[in-house]
């Protein structure tokens, strides 16, 4: 791992010099884009490192929250960058990947490297069963948009476009105020429930890092993925046009993944080292803050986008398709019936993997649209 980290650092430098230099060339989409996912191997994983030192000292829910915003930056702002460019399809099924990936790959990869060699692994059941409640929420704000989009379709409304974003803009506010009162209740009138600290949780403050390098070190990596994003979503419409993907696929799997380096590395590295309490944390915090508060966020940055004329621009609507509401609800379904008892180990992280490799195939196969593959 540390010889992969030490050559994703040059592989950034890489990635642009390709971009630059070889722009135009057939070969220079698909070298950018594998050298810039490359790249973020790295700043990953100096992001769960900072993240680690954090949550050492102000504790599991806190750190978890803190490495889920900063993991989740990476995502917010690929999808900024791509509703730019009028790939709204793409950005809404980054999200679902994103949500599929922090639930399925990174609570699985967790599971799976820290109950290797161990009975079971322990966690808060109290912060699951709340955190149940707002994934629930989550599906069903995905699943009634997609309801009524196929309702007013047969009705023949005439005004389905201007009620589709009318529905989308209602229901951003309200998982907005969700989210808003999920933070309320787990960090202030209701903390009590969440505090119970994992049995690795216990750390040598002295030789960690201090609370001041540890953001500084998180905030410089966020800035470096930020950089690398230009260069990913530029190159993936490339890629997938090449190859003959959808752009379901390319942003399901491939930005989600690499989306996710940040997560899935401190995660597993947690889990690892028999700190389940917050690499659960992590891993709820990070599909509850794509739900809840990146997906509605990124409908309100589309209108401003419109607003303020920006080209190819377009309103970004929540009417995700069936395959990807329904790969979120197995998915949350799948979470809550194995994670409710507070208790992990290595074969219901084989499982969650499974059920991740089984939508990923089914993702792969989705045909591309002509109106897609014109855009690609």
């Amino acid at each position: 791992m540390r010889v992969v980290t030490l050559l994703g650092y040059p592989a950034i430098l890489l990635a642009f010099a390709a971009h630059q230099l070889a722009h135009g060339a057939a070969w220079e989409p698909v070298v950018t884009f594998t050298l810039a996912a490359f790249g973020v191997i790295p700043l990953a994983q100096l992001m769960g490192q900072a993240t680690e030192h954090l949550a050492s000292r102000v504790g599991p829910t806190w750190g978890g929250l803190l490495n889920a915003t900063f993991g989740n930056a990476a995502e917010l702002i690929i999808a900024i960058i791509a509703l730019t460019k009028g790939l709204n399809e793409v950005v809404k099924a980054s999200l679902t990947g994103s949500i599929l990936g922090n639930l399925l790959l990174v609570a699985g990869g967790a599971m799976l490297a820290g109950g290797w060699g161990r009975v079971q692994q322990r966690f808060n059941p109290r912060a699951a069963e709340a955190n149940a409640g707002l994934l629930t929420i989550a599906v069903a704000a995905m699943l009634t948009p997609a309801i009524f989009h196929f309702t007013a379709e047969r009705l023949h409304d005439r005004q389905i476009v201007e009620h589709e974003w009318a529905v989308s803009l209602g229901t951003g506010i309200v998982l907005l105020a969700v989210y808003a009162l999920g933070l309320l209740f787990t960090l202030r009138t209701h903390r009590h429930l969440f505090s119970v600290a994992g049995h690795g949780a216990e750390r040598d403050h002295a030789a960690g890092w201090s609370v001041r390098r540890s953001a500084g070190m998180l905030l410089l990596a966020s800035a470096g993925i930020g950089m690398v994003a230009e260069l990913l979503v530029g190159a993936a419409a490339s890629v997938a046009a090449s190859f003959g993907w959808s752009p379901v696929f390319v942003g399901v799997v491939l930005l989600a993944v690499i989306g996710n380096a940040a997560e899935h590395s401190t995660a597993v590295t947690l889990a690892w080292n028999d700190d389940m309490d917050t690499a659960m944390t992590i891993t709820y915090q990070s599909s509850l803050q794509i739900a809840l508060f990146v997906t509605p966020a990124l409908v309100f940055v589309s209108a401003a986008l419109v607003a303020f004329g920006v080209d190819s621009a377009a309103h970004l609507d929540l009417v995700f398709t069936p395959l990807e509401v329904v790969a979120v609800m197995l998915s949350v379904l799948t979470v809550v019936v194995l994670g409710m008892n507070g208790r992990t180990n290595w074969f219901e992280g084989a499982l969650l993997l499974g059920l991740y490799l089984i939508l990923a195939i089914a993702f792969f196969f989705v045909p591309v649209p002509p109106v897609a593959a014109c855009e690609l």
